[in-house]
């Protein structure tokens, strides 16, 4: 079986081994594939039976160039790099890797808050530039420090990474409220389930765990914002076009939304005109959330299962049956 790495620098810039793949045939690793050079694409998948991708679109186009493809690999959870019903058409097989961030993008969630809370790298820089030992005081703070127990989180989409996200926020002693059309018996003993409109005129953090869909694309606007609360701040590390962008700035800007924490933007990499470049208390990091090593590594593992169960006949996690 011939298997090829579309872009395999991200999931592995060298901390992790191939050999999981390797195990089943000729590999061939591309640390990246131009996404603007779609020919590029098709020619390093070739005659190859596995194609395996991060961020790297695989079209209906690729796919009809590369007449071996049996799998589609997919180094995430999520899969819209790939044309899945032309995949369907043609009979090849879409696999994802659906549950290996769980608690980290929940750590990492609660990690952009707490840093919103206190500024630990804004303060970390100002006692390395000398202003601690040259203060007039024991102590000093820039910012507003926020404490949160007590105060009300709301979590839209309390799915495995929601619930992760409010059992931190539980140890925290913070209420929690979530907003799912799916409610469970376990979500009930985290959070207390609520419609959106409460939710967000009573929740003084709020988290996005929600899917991208069509209904929930720029869920977060002037409107919804408009019936949350003064100063409230708002994480996402979930999927950047839940928000208009443009809409969050000029919250931002005008103090009605007090701080937002993103590790994802509706464009990535980010482009220099995103609008919440220039916003205020704006935290943006580089969709990184899920990138710890031992993620990561269970990302290579479960690849390597989807892939030994397509080779044995009995394929798992497969998107697009």
């Amino acid at each position: 079986m011939r298997i090829v790495v579309l872009d395999g620098y991200t999931e592995n810039p060298g901390d992790l081994s191939w050999e999981p793949l390797e195990a089943f045939g000729d590999l061939a690793v591309y640390d990246r594939t131009s996404t603007a050079e779609s020919p590029l694409i098709a020619e390093r998948i070739g005659n190859a039976e596995v194609a395996v991708t991060n961020k790297t679109p695989v079209s209906a186009a690729t796919m009809d160039a590369c007449p071996s493809l049996k799998l589609i690999a997919v180094l995430a959870t999520g899969y819209n790099v790939v044309d899945t019903a032309a995949a369907k058409e043609r009979g090849i097989l879409v696999a994802n890797v659906p549950t290996y961030g769980t608690q980290i993008v929940g750590q990492y969630a609660v990690g952009l808050l707490l840093e919103i809370c206190s500024h630990y790298a804004h303060h970390d820089r100002a006692v390395k530039e000398g202003r601690w030992e040259n203060s007039a005081d024991w102590c000093f703070w820039d910012y507003p420090m926020i404490e949160l127990s007590g105060k009300t989180a709301g979590i839209i989409g309390l799915g495995r990474i929601g619930k992760a996200t409010a059992r931190i926020l539980n140890a925290m002693d913070m209420r929690v409220l979530a907003a799912d059309n799916v409610q469970s018996e376990e979500g009930s003993r985290l959070a207390e389930y609520v419609d959106l409109d409460t939710l967000y005129a009573e929740s003084d953090v709020i988290f996005l765990h929600c899917p991208l869909l069509p209904g929930t694309q720029g869920m977060i606007n002037k409107e919804s914002i408009a019936r949350m609360k003064d100063g409230v701040i708002l994480i996402n590390n979930s999927r950047g076009p839940l928000i208009v962008e443009q809409d969050l700035a000029d919250a931002l800007n005008s103090g009605k939304v007090y701080a937002a924490g993103l590790d994802v933007v509706s464009t990535e990499p980010i482009r220099g005109d995103n609008p919440l470049l220039g916003a205020k208390n704006c935290f943006i990091t580089p969709h990184i959330s899920w990138a710890a090593r031992a993620a990561r590594q269970r990302i290579m593992d479960i690849t390597a299962e989807n892939i030994g169960a397509y080779a044995a006949g009995r394929p798992v996690n497969i998107v697009n049956l």
